[in-house]
């Protein structure tokens, strides 16, 4: 298949999971108002939906594995049909999250399943550059999705939402079923038992450098799923933006993030993706570091936070596709399996910060810009340890050649 086109309809699947977070993020106040809950328990339905996205990639990854990659997409994503329905007659938060769950249980198949193609597909520069070109699909989601949301809203209320995921979800089976090849011929396919899961998961949990740098990307998404988590509340409560003025400006924030995305590729080609990766996050600190000073002196206006925030998203955009694709690369024999529990411990992490975010959330700016920053510095933390023994490998593989 042409990389582009499988780029498009990879990047089509992949992007409906993150609808599913971007869409419903300008109604979130409404939420609240409509459900009579709190913040925290609005965040919760964030929280429960990356849990169980998380976990649920624990399964789809092994069975794509033994049966290919098509028929775990037509179960999970009928399954995401289902909690979408769920989430659109919700009457209570608590029904709400048990659906966003649901929703993450079946979204998690559009994680795991494109980066197992895009292995099965490539490797190398190749793959980052095709993992690129997916997040570019993507990049609609949070530029597109949080302004058709806050018009949803104005046509109705944030039910219809959810409505509309639903409709979504069912056009990307039909696309499964019309367009996408099976990638995973059944030579390659593994077959799934405990004694297999448990060999391979032992293989992962010991690599070093496998664990390092999901846990990196980990807490680069972490930092990400906070600013989700709380960014609604921080720009219409805080500065007054309306619904579409936060969708903006979460656009903009995003934008840093997928424009930078496909430089990943090309510069890694150019300069190597070790150096990428460790500039990258070396900026992603500095950046968020310097922001949260500035808010604890005072001055984190509307502009400084968005001018902040798209600096340190731009460097994340070049640390998640690289660590992605260089975490899998000597995993090729169980890419399903490695995709699948870096995913899980990627979106437990997120959860895990969210929720350590929402008990010192106030509704402002700064705890939310601290969270952030957190998440960077144990990033950068656990690259100072990754990157140096990914250093003394290279080093020792190009002495004995």
């Amino acid at each position: 298949m042409p990389m582009l086109r499988a780029a498009l309809i990879l990047g089509l699947l992949s992007a409906v999971g993150p609808f599913a977070i971007d869409m419903y993020l300008p109604a979130m106040p409404a939420i609240a108002a409509s459900l009579n809950a709190d913040v925290s328990a609005v965040q919760l339905t964030l929280t429960g939906y990356f849990v169980a996205f998380g976990l649920a990639q624990l399964f789809y990854g092994p069975w794509a594995d033994q049966v290919g990659r098509k028929l775990p997409l037509y179960t999970g994503i009928g399954i995401f049909i289902i909690g979408s329905i769920g989430c659109a007659t919700a009457p209570t938060i608590g029904w709400l999250i048990a659906a966003r769950a649901v929703q993450g249980l079946g979204g998690a198949v559009l994680m795991v399943v494109p980066r197992a193609i895009i292995r099965d597909m490539h490797t190398g520069t190749q793959a980052t550059k095709l993992m690129a070109m997916v997040m570019l699909v993507i990049s609609v989601s949070p530029m597109l999705a949080p302004l058709a949301g806050s018009g949803l809203i104005a046509l109705g209320d944030w039910h219809i939402i959810f409505w509309v995921l639903a409709f979504v979800a069912m056009l990307s089976l039909a696309l499964v079923g019309t367009v996408l090849p099976e990638t995973l011929t059944e030579e390659h396919r593994v077959k799934v038992n405990f004694a297999n899961l448990w060999q391979g998961t032992k293989v992962l949990m010991r690599d070093p450098v496998f664990m390092g740098l999901t846990l990196i990307g980990g807490f680069g998404f972490s930092s990400f799923m906070v600013f989700i988590a709380s960014a609604a509340f921080v720009y219409t409560e805080e500065f007054g933006l309306s619904p579409t003025g936060f969708s903006i400006a979460f656009a903009v924030n995003a934008l840093g993030f997928f424009g930078a995305s496909q430089l990943a590729g090309p510069l890694g080609e150019k300069f190597g993706i070790l150096p990428v990766m460790r500039w990258a996050i070396i900026g992603f600190a500095g950046f968020t570091l310097v922001l949260l000073l500035i808010g604890l002196a005072g001055f984190a206006s509307l502009y400084v936070i968005i001018a902040g925030l798209f600096l340190a998203n731009a460097c994340l955009g070049l640390i998640l596709p690289t660590t992605m694709v260089v975490a899998l690369d000597p995993h090729g024999d169980i890419a399903g399996l490695a995709s699948s529990l870096g995913g899980t411990l990627q979106m437990v992490t997120g959860g895990v910060m969210v929720v350590i975010t929402g008990l010192f959330f106030d509704g402002t700016a700064v705890p939310m810009i601290g969270a952030i920053a957190l998440c960077a510095v144990l990033a950068l933390v656990l690259a100072l340890r990754t990157l140096g023994i990914m250093s003394k490998e290279q080093a020792a593989s190009a002495a004995a050649s």
